[in-house]
């Protein structure tokens, strides 16, 4: 860490020009050609979603973040007769079907099922690290290299929320993310909301936090130095429990609540490979998709937020 004088914006200000600036990433890329998520692991994610949907007798799905609109596409082929929008910066990709509409932003009103798919922890947040002599302070960055200072000690907002859900000791280095712009982005969508709201991120909580943050950036399917370039993703994990608490949402793991949708990733009878190959195969291609959205140490890892 370099404490300079030279001016450098602070991470929240970096961060939120690299991805939704004017030449921001989610403006100029597709995600999914940099980072695989649940929706591009199996079609049963989409199918456990219009599960979801059927459950609660919503007829419309809302995509936060909805990138190049594959989860939306998979929505349409299981159920055409869903009412559909995506919510994302980029303008919709030519592919998309007729029938799902597109916004830039938030609409004033959010109707039936609303996922918000690994939307969070690309929402901006302050970054702090304890210096050398045991004081949490705002760290800046540099775009363009990546080069960090320490600035001023966080306004008591922020030293509050990290009082409550992400303490720090006085060990030179610890870093946190401050979740408060993620705790009042969710308030806003879950307010907006008339249905169900589901945030499905990973994440981490009050008991677990790691110690020295979890800024991550990725391009092109690898991940890479953390740079607020606009040139790959910048994003770090939710302090869940505290997104939460901010609006009584229920928390529970992805592959219980897939679980409770049907998704289970066990293999196919292996008598069937006898009596039709055909339908084994196929069985079996499902069987692997599902077992990867529920998978131990992977996607089944993510935290559902699940508020109304």
């Amino acid at each position: 860490m370099v404490d300079s004088p030279s001016a450098t914006p602070l991470w929240q200000a970096a961060w939120d020009e690299a991805l939704y600036g004017a030449r921001g990433f989610f403006r100029t890329h597709r995600p999914a050609a940099h980072f695989r998520t649940s929706v591009h692991a199996s079609p049963e994610y989409a199918e456990a979603l219009v599960r979801l949907a059927h459950e609660h007798r919503l007829t419309s799905v809302v995509d936060v973040g909805a990138g190049g609109g594959e989860l939306l596409s998979g929505i349409h082929a299981v159920d055409p007769t869903l009412r559909l929008h995506g919510v994302e910066v980029a303008s919709p990709p030519a592919a998309l079907p007729d029938a799902v509409t597109w916004s830039a932003g938030l609409p004033e009103r959010l109707d039936g099922l609303v996922i918000a798919n690994e939307w969070l922890d690309n929402v901006p947040c302050p970054v702090v690290e304890v210096d050398d002599r045991g004081v949490s302070r705002l760290v800046h960055v540099d775009p363009g290299t990546g080069r960090e200072r320490l600035g001023d000690r966080p306004p008591e907002r922020l030293a509050s929320w990290l009082g409550t859900w992400w303490p720090l000791d006085a060990e030179p280095g610890r870093r946190a993310e401050v979740g408060l712009p993620r705790d009042a982005a969710w308030r806003s969508l879950v307010s907006r909301t008339t249905g169900l709201a589901v945030a499905v991120d990973y994440g981490h909580t009050r008991d677990q936090r790691p110690l020295f943050g979890t800024l991550r950036s990725y391009r092109d399917g690898h991940e890479v130095d953390v740079r607020p370039d606009g040139a790959r993703d910048v994003t770090a994990h939710v302090a869940v429990d505290s997104v939460a608490a901010a609006v009584g949402g229920r928390l529970t793991r992805q592959r219980d609540a897939l679980g409770d949708l049907g998704v289970s990733g066990r293999r196919p009878d292996l008598a069937l490979a006898t009596e039709d190959p055909a339908a084994y195969l196929r069985a079996l291609g499902t069987a692997a998709g599902a077992a990867e959205l529920v998978a131990e140490g992977g996607l089944g890892d993510f935290w559902w937020i699940i508020s109304g």
